[in-house]
């Protein structure tokens, strides 16, 4: 199978700070869902960050698309899609406002939000602005702008977290969608039942390494539970 993403021995640190990120190696092949486990500060959105080339690693290679991110960052980024966890929608636009934006932004010009809007669930007339959604319905705005322009591979980042179950599940769908269509998709959380909802395999991180990756049900397996439970040493 093609390895659309290959992370090696990959590394990060903030400042003189310890090691965010220490020396980790996974790929995630076409199609797949990996999901990254761990608790918050663990290093998932680090290593996402440097993944789509926010972040320089200090050591260590990563390839998307089987080019590397440090000498072909634009080309990568053209072809992605990311949803952040932290929300960075113009509110003072509508939802059909800020995707017909963004898309432009990847030079999508004939672009018709109705359909994304749709595939997300949201409503599709609504014409006020985005600061008045609720904490769900932006999320799914996040999701819905990660995918303006067709991307091959996704970035998300917590897309469920503290969501309804509604929201929650519209999402997943969403996934789950794309998956299915060929997409390749780096998912973080820190909810073992998403991961083992989703993704192919499941790299658990804490403390910036990566202490286990394999298919949750060989995890569950190895573990001899139903549901694996992982414990982790510290929070942070």
């Amino acid at each position: 199978m093609q390895k659309v993403i290959s992370a090696e021995n990959i590394s990060y640190s903030y400042e003189r700070k310890k090691l965010a990120v220490d020396h980790i190696s996974f790929y995630i092949e076409k199609g797949e869902i990996l999901g990254f486990l761990g608790p918050n500060g663990a290093g998932k959105t680090t290593t996402m960050n440097m993944l789509i080339g926010f972040l320089p690693p200090k050591e260590g290679k990563i390839s998307i698309l089987g080019m590397d991110i440090s000498k072909k960052t634009e080309e990568i980024q053209s072809q992605i899609g990311v949803c952040f966890e932290e929300k960075n929608l113009y509110e003072d636009m509508s939802a059909s406002e800020n995707l017909i934006f963004f898309a432009s932004l990847f030079g999508v010009n004939k672009f018709d939000p109705i359909f994304i809007l749709k595939k997300v669930g949201l409503p599709t007339e609504r014409k006020d602005r985005v600061a008045n959604f609720s904490k769900g319905m932006k999320q799914r705005l996040m999701v819905a702008r990660a995918l303006v322009n067709k991307p091959k591979v996704l970035f998300l980042d917590e897309p469920t977290d503290g969501l309804d179950p509604v929201s929650s599940e519209a999402i997943r769908k969403v996934i789950l969608e794309e998956k299915e269509k060929g997409v390749t998709i780096f998912l973080t959380t820190h909810d073992m039942m998403e991961a083992d909802k989703l993704s192919n395999r499941v790299a658990f991180i804490n403390e910036g390494k990566i202490v286990a990756l394999d298919t949750p049900d060989n995890l569950k397996h190895q573990y001899g539970k139903r549901i694996l439970k992982v414990r982790y040493q510290k929070e942070g």
